[in-house]
């Protein structure tokens, strides 16, 4: 009896958490509140659940939030201009805006070894892995995210500004807070379209 109630019980929840799974997508723009400090542990526990080979440990990430905010639309307008010196300058300005997207935002970061055996591109899944279970986390704690690259998160002004070292990358930002409208409902792909087996045949 005690291994029926303990099979249901471990069903139902696994339901809970692919519900969870399949009903995330990205949510702009995102007021607040943001998750607490609380909620962001759990969040950052879950990103540190990622699969590492060779326990590299690459994982870097930096929380921007509050007035750090303005700081941040300052050094963005700041590295674009750097970066593009021709252009006039009210032409960065957007980006302060863009600092206030979300009331907390997160820098991904990759410490990569060039010294390991663990190729770079199975050390930077690492962190991607890591930041999808954020997302995951963000989810199912009600809050929304969204996941941003573009060309400031490569500028190596960027990285150096938010305290990366030389060594490692600056791969995104995530955008996190409360959606501010009600999610749209999306079509997703086609499971067909992304799937097949493998009969031992080569094609």
């Amino acid at each position: 009896m005690n291994a029926v109630l303990t099979y249901e019980r471990s069903e139902r929840d696994a339901r809970i958490v692919l519900e969870s799974l399949l009903t995330r997508q990205s949510h702009w723009p995102l007021v607040e509140p943001a998750p607490n400090d609380d909620e962001l542990s759990l969040i950052i526990d879950a990103a540190l659940r990622a699969p590492d080979h060779g326990r590299l440990r690459p994982w870097r990430f930096v929380v921007v939030r509050g007035a750090a905010r303005d700081a941040l639309g300052q050094v963005l307008v700041d590295v674009a201009r750097a970066r593009e010196p021709d252009e006039p300058p009210q032409t960065h300005e957007h980006r302060r805006q863009r600092a206030q997207a979300a009331p907390m935002i997160i820098a991904l970061g990759a410490a990569v070894s060039a010294e390991s055996h663990i190729p770079e591109i199975e050390q930077l899944l690492s962190v991607g892995a890591a930041t999808m279970n954020m997302l995951n986390a963000i989810h199912a704690l009600g809050y929304g995210g969204f996941w941003a690259t573009g060309p400031d998160a490569y500028d190596a002004n960027l990285r150096s500004a938010l305290g990366f070292q030389a060594s490692e990358r600056l791969l995104g930002f995530l955008f996190v807070g409360t959606p501010g409208s009600a999610p749209k409902r999306m079509k997703r792909p086609e499971r067909g379209v992304h799937l097949r087996e493998w009969n031992g045949v080569a094609p």
